[in-house]
C-alpha cells in the first residue's frame, strides 16, 4: 500500500510539473503573440526567435528580469515586460545613464522619455520600473535582486570604450542573485578579429573571456540565432545588414542609390547566443 501511495504521490507531483511548465508556455506565447507588439516588431520574430531563446536562457514565471537599454519601448521590452506583470514578476530596464555631459545627456534624456511613453498603459506593461545605469551609477540596480540580466547586441559598443565591458559586467555580477542569470545574444565576428574594430561584430572568445574575469561561468550557448549567410564583411558594419539598413556611414545622409537587395537577402547577423551563471 506504502507502495502504491508513493507513486501516486510521484505521479501527482510529475503532473503538478507539468502543469506548471505548459502554464509558464501558455504565459510566454501569450507574451509573444501579444496585440499591443508593433508590426515591425512582429516581423522580426522569425530572426530572433523570442520563444527558443527565452526559454533557453531560463526565463520562469514570477523572475525579476532587467533590460540593458532597450530603447524606445525596445523589441524584448514588449514582450518582457507584459510576461512579467502576467506571471508576478518585474520587469526592470536599465536606461542610459543621465549623469553625462552635453550631447549625451540630452541623449539619454530623449532616450528615457521615448521609453516612458511607449510603456505607459499598466495594463499592458504593469509596473515597470527603470534606472539610470552605467559607469557613473553601475550600482544604481539594488545588489542581490535580480534573477536574469538581459543583454542584446551591446558588447560592440562596450569594447570601444576602454575598460567599459569590465564595469557593465561587474555591475551585472553584483545586481544578480546567487544562481542568477546573465543572457547574451552579441553579433558574432570570426575568431582573430579585433572586437574594437567598430564593425558591429565581437569574437565568442572576447564576450567569454570578458565574462569569466568578471567572475561568471559559461552554462550553455545555442545556435539559436544564427545566420551562415552574414559574410560580415559590409560596407558600414552589421547596421547595412535589416533592420538599420544603412546605406552610409554614420552621421552622413542616406545613399538613395545603394542596392539594398544582397544585405536583404542576408537578413539579420549572425548572432552568439549564451547564458552566463553566477555561481551560488
Amino acid at each position: 500500500m506504502r507502495l502504491v501511495l508513493s507513486a501516486l504521490w510521484i505521479a501527482f507531483f510529475a503532473l503538478l510539473g507539468q502543469a506548471r511548465a505548459e502554464s509558464a508556455d501558455t504565459a510566454l506565447s501569450a507574451a509573444i503573440d501579444g496585440a499591443w507588439r508593433e508590426p515591425q516588431s512582429r516581423a522580426r520574430d522569425v530572426d530572433r526567435h523570442p520563444y527558443e531563446s527565452l526559454t533557453f536562457w531560463g526565463l520562469k514565471p514570477g523572475m525579476t528580469v532587467v533590460e540593458v537599454d532597450p530603447g524606445v519601448r525596445g523589441w524584448w521590452t514588449e514582450i518582457l515586460a507584459p510576461y512579467g506583470r502576467a506571471t508576478g514578476g518585474a520587469y526592470i530596464a536599465a536606461l542610459p545613464d543621465r549623469a553625462q555631459s552635453g550631447a549625451a545627456a540630452e541623449s539619454s534624456d530623449a532616450a528615457h522619455a521615448a521609453f516612458w511613453k511607449g510603456v505607459a498603459d499598466k495594463s499592458v506593461f504593469g509596473e515597470v520600473k527603470a534606472y539610470d545605469f552605467g559607469p557613473q551609477h553601475p550600482d544604481s540596480i539594488p545588489a542581490g535582486s535580480v534573477d536574469l540580466v538581459l543583454v542584446a547586441r551591446a558588447f560592440h559598443n562596450w569594447a570601444r570604450q576602454g575598460d567599459a565591458t569590465q564595469t557593465y559586467l561587474h555591475a551585472f555580477f553584483t545586481m544578480l542573485k546567487p544562481g542568477g542569470i546573465l543572457a547574451v545574444e552579441q553579433h558574432r565576428a570570426p575568431e582573430g578579429a579585433d572586437p574594437r574594430a567598430g564593425t558591429g561584430y565581437v569574437p565568442e572568445s572576447y564576450v567569454i573571456e570578458e565574462a569569466r574575469k568578471a567572475g561568471f561561468v559559461l552554462e550553455a550557448k545555442s545556435e539559436i540565432n544564427a545566420n551562415p549567410k552574414d559574410t560580415k564583411d559590409h560596407p558600414f558594419g552589421v547596421w547595412t545588414l535589416p533592420p538599420t539598413r544603412r546605406s552610409a556611414p554614420a552621421g552622413q545622409p542616406a545613399d538613395p542609390n545603394f542596392d539594398h537587395a544582397k544585405y536583404d537577402a542576408i537578413g539579420e547577423s549572425d548572432r552568439m547566443t549564451f547564458r552566463f551563471r553566477k555561481p551560488d
